[in-house]
């Protein structure tokens, strides 16, 4: 039976050699999306900054966006945002807070409605305020955060410090690259973008994980080995694996991103930059980092010497 492989057997690809190439890339990426997020800010969903979020459905064919847009806009009530939702058919209507109290957001959803009229079918409305709003971002950040140390903690359990430390390393880049892709672009971020960060997280260091394994089986395996070499040799022993389970998965969100609708496609988006982010740390960034630590070679001058007491006991 033959195998699909997208790498051939026996590649050996210089990743290590290379680490400057890839630590100045990253640098920039991470001091972009630093610079971006800070400069643009995010597009934070009704999620994360309060407002009303209408989901409508027109009953005369496809909406036509502009007509709405026109019908809103003479309202009064700030910012309105009017996308389609899925289908033709389907809109989207976001407005921002209303000044004062909930009977303030029911008259801004009334005046929606008085205007629409029943050339549309109202399928959900919802109304996020302040203080919730606030609350779900301060738990959001704290859901990263957590996430992050208590990977820390399991590989520093499984492994050793210096697998731990270099596995944050390439979690926090990627949770900041995936930040600012979001910030460059403009994209909506809210609560499902949340949950797509700690799912990169988990996806990214189960893909560390695999090539840290075969890094700490070399090191007892070759403890005469150059470093460089050994890094090099175990990250392309897991390379196929590696490349084969990242190209199936985004094969599945593709299709969730082009057909999945508008409602899963910031989620969809953020899960496939950071596939691709996380398969490049995993192989480019955490385990070139370990050429920078003293490894330990698993008690080399204790396992010489119970060797060379066995041997004069056969004698």
């Amino acid at each position: 039976m033959k195998h699909l492989h997208l790498i051939p057997t026996g590649t050996t690809l210089d990743f290590v050699g290379k680490r400057i190439i890839f630590f100045v890339f990253s640098t920039l990426l991470v001091i972009s999306s630093i610079t971006f997020f800070t400069t643009n800010g995010l597009n934070y969903g009704i999620d994360f900054k309060g407002g009303i979020m209408m989901e409508v459905r027109s009953n005369t064919g496809p909406a036509d966006i502009g007509d709405f847009r026109n019908k809103l806009s003479n309202l009064g009530l700030g910012e309105v945002s009017i996308q389609e939702f899925g289908q033709p058919e389907e809109v989207l209507i976001r407005i921002q807070r209303q000044e004062g109290d909930e009977k303030a957001q029911q008259r801004a959803v009334a005046a929606v409605k008085d205007v629409l009229k029943d050339t549309v079918e109202y399928r959900r409305t919802e109304f996020v305020g302040p203080k919730v709003s606030e609350e779900l971002f301060t738990d959001g950040l704290l859901a990263v955060t957590l996430a992050i140390g208590a990977i820390l903690v399991y590989i520093w359990f499984r492994f050793e410090w210096q697998f731990g430390m270099t596995a944050v390393i390439a979690l926090v880049h990627d949770v900041l690259s995936t930040i600012g892709i979001f910030a460059v672009l403009g994209m909506e971020f809210n609560l499902s973008t949340v949950a797509a960060v700690l799912t990169i997280a988990g996806y990214s260091i189960n893909d560390t994980v695999v090539v840290f394994d075969r890094v700490r089986e070399n090191l007892r395996k070759y403890k005469k080995m150059d470093l460089v070499e050994l890094l090099n040799m175990s990250v392309n022993d897991t390379l196929s694996r590696t490349v084969m389970t990242s190209f199936t998965t985004l094969i599945a969100l593709f299709a969730l991103y082009i057909l999945g609708g508008e409602v899963i496609r910031g989620f969809s988006f953020a899960m496939i930059w950071g596939i691709v982010i996380g398969t490049y740390s995993s192989i480019c960034l955490a385990v070139p980092i370990l050429t920078y630590f003293n490894m330990r070679r698993s008690d080399d001058e204790e396992e010489s010497n119970v060797e060379k007491v066995e041997g004069e006991g056969t004698v």
